[in-house]
């Protein structure tokens, strides 16, 4: 699954307890009608792909929703939903320098003509 917009926020990366759990958030806002800012988790080592990224980019997050039970000091179940990023992808373009030289359109080739009804069809298809 992915999720894609402009980047809003990212946070620093925060250490967790005492076995070096890492978690860095990311949060995104869509690009539709009604835009929606999405918080994306990235944990352990995914934490330094953000690195590279600032606020205002247009990305592609790759994503995976993950859920987990908790059982209450009452013995009542609930239910927590994350968004664990694991990729991130720049969608701007590099801008090209002004001084650099145009690229040539790719040529039109014209269609065979001088094909017969007598030639064998050799395609392996």
């Amino acid at each position: 699954m992915e999720v894609q917009g402009k980047i809003k926020l990212i946070g620093e990366t925060q250490s967790i307890g005492s076995n070096g759990f890492r978690k860095r958030e990311l949060v995104v806002t869509t690009d539709e009608q009604y835009p929606q800012h999405v918080l994306v988790e990235f944990v352990q080592d995914k934490t330094d792909l953000l690195n590279n990224f600032q606020v205002g980019q247009q990305i592609k997050v790759g994503i995976n929703l993950r859920g987990r039970e908790w059982i209450n000091p009452q013995g009542e179940a609930k239910y927590f939903n994350a968004i664990q990023g694991w990729r991130i992808e720049n969608l701007q373009q590099a801008q090209a320098p002004a001084n650099a030289a145009p690229v040539a359109p790719a040529q039109a080739f014209e269609p065979a003509t001088d094909l017969t009804a007598d030639e064998p069809n050799d395609l392996p298809f």
